[in-house]
Formats: C-alpha cells, structure tokens, sequence
C-alpha cells in the first residue's frame, strides 16, 4: 500500500482498491446487452477493457460511514455510478462493507442494483505479502488452491473461451506448492483465472490457503463467487510504498482476485455478470488470518 491519500489518487497498479464496474478484461472494449452495442475505454494493450476503465470505482470517491456488524468493527462505503459512466449502462448504485470480524478475518460484503441492464463485476484488490510489505518477493509462500479447472489464457489475457484441467500443468496447485516453483513458468508469472464454481453461491466457501514459512503466518480464502484471479504481480513496477520506501516490484505480493471470469460479458457460456432491474447484486469474499 501507500502513506497518503495522494499516492492511492493516483495508484497506478489498483493497490487495496474497489475495481468495477466490470473488474479483470472485456475484449475489443466493447459488449452487446439486449441487442445494444456498448464502447467502453480501451485502456489495456490498446484494444481491450480493464479494471473498469480510466476512472473506475478506483478512482472515485465513496461515502463512508462506520456501522454495527454482527461479526465485527465495519465501515460501508456507497456510491451512485451514473448511467454512461466509462460507457456503462444504468444507474448502478453500490454498497461495499469491510468487517473485521472477531475471527482475524476481513470480510467484505457487497451489494449494487440498477435501473438498466448492465455487466457488473467487482473485486477487491488488495495485495498481500504475509512477510511484510518490504519483504522481498513472494517466492517462498506456499498456495494451495482448491480449483479443478481455469479459464484458458489467449493473448494478451484475453480468455479463449475454453475451460482446461489443471492437471499436468503449473496451474495445479491443488497440493501446498513453494510458489516460487511455478512462477516461472510464464514471464510474467501467474495472472490466471481458476474456477472455482459454475455459478454465485450464496455463502461464502473456502478455496485457497496461503502459508509464509517466514513468518508463520497463514491466510485462508473464502468467497460466494465462481472465480478467482491469481495474481503474482508480474507486472508490479510503482516508485511509490508504505513507510517511505522506493516502491514495490515484481513478485513482491500477491492478489486472490475473487470474482466472475474475464470478459463474461462477450462469452454467453460463461457464468452471466449482466444485472438487471429488480435484481440485488451481493457477494461476500473473506481472508481470514492466523499463525501456523
């Protein structure tokens, strides 16, 4: 993370942030909903759609308040993303609550509707390195991340469309595996997106657990979504972090991005992320945190 308000303004690399209104990639920047065409930024690689766009729920300003939580000490933050924002239609109006629970967990709950259809799908994406923020790379964690399959990685991370095994592949880290001993395996490490179910579930289930040897600290994972997007921060490069340090490189930490998989929207067999009128968006994801 950063020490100022300013540096998480600018915040080049979505550090600890809300990413939406559609989180991961669209493909061609584009999507059709009800038989109407949508452009929204092409602000990665030239062509596609990232993280919401140039301004997304990044780098807006949420109101807050602290409130009463049956599981903890929490906060909701709420926002209104008017109809045409970054291209998206509808007024979406959306609710984000951190808990920390009384379990060592940080639990975060969402909840959005809308006057028009439109894609929705957010996540957090906070980075973690359970060594400490200035420890180095994340080489020496172990993961162990209980998915059968992923979504096949075309160019430029765009999905092909396929659903593959990971077995017989670096993608299986179905056993605790040294993540060092995968990351390799693409230049830019992991940045894959493994299914975790066919579709929104209504509790949350645990799927991933990473483990420091370092440290001793573990992090277990749970979440209502179908997916998560494994993150080993190949392409972390940013001048600014915590403490007034000189910033933070690649493979210093790790994302567990929990949501529905990269460009849903333009692949009908993937599960939906279209919300409609009348209809509550919610997901619930939690980390949760101890000592081996």
């Amino acid at each position: 993370g950063y020490d100022t308000v300013a540096d998480y303004e600018v915040n080049p690399a979505y550090m600890g942030c809300v990413v939406g209104r559609v989180a991961n990639r669209i493909s061609k920047a584009s999507f059709v909903v009800d038989g109407v065409t949508y452009q929204v930024a092409r602000n990665f690689a030239e062509h596609h759609h990232l993280h919401g766009g140039i301004i997304g729920f990044t780098h807006r300003y949420w109101s807050g308040e602290i409130i009463q939580h049956e599981s903890g000490q929490a906060i909701r933050f709420e926002y209104l993303s008017a109809d045409g924002e970054e291209g998206y239609p509808g007024n979406l109006s959306i609710a984000v609550t951190y808990i920390l629970t009384d379990g060592n967990a940080i639990r975060i709950e969402y909840e959005a509707t809308t006057d028009k259809a439109t894609p929705l799908n957010v996540t957090n994406h906070a980075y973690f390195n359970l060594s400490g923020h200035a420890a180095g790379t994340i080489h020496d964690h172990v993961f162990r991340i209980d998915a059968d399959f992923a979504t096949e990685r075309g160019e430029e991370g765009i999905p092909t469309g396929q659903i593959l095994s990971v077995t017989g592949t670096p993608l299986d880290l179905r056993q605790p595996t040294r993540i060092g001993e995968r990351i390799d395996a693409s230049e830019f490490g992991f940045d894959h997106n493994f299914v975790l179910a066919s579709e929104r579930r209504s509790e949350p289930v645990p799927f991933a657990e990473v483990y420091d040897p370092t440290s001793g600290r573990v992090m277990e994972a749970s979440t209502t979504e179908p997916g998560v997007q494994l993150y080993t921060s190949g392409f972390l490069d940013t001048d600014m972090s915590k403490g007034g340090g000189d910033g933070y490189g690649r493979f210093e930490g790790f994302c567990l991005e929990t949501q529905h998989f990269p460009d849903a929207v333009n692949k009908p067999h993937f599960p939906s992320v279209v919300l409609r009128p009348g209809e509550t968006y919610r997901q619930i994801t939690e980390y949760r945190f101890s000592t081996g």
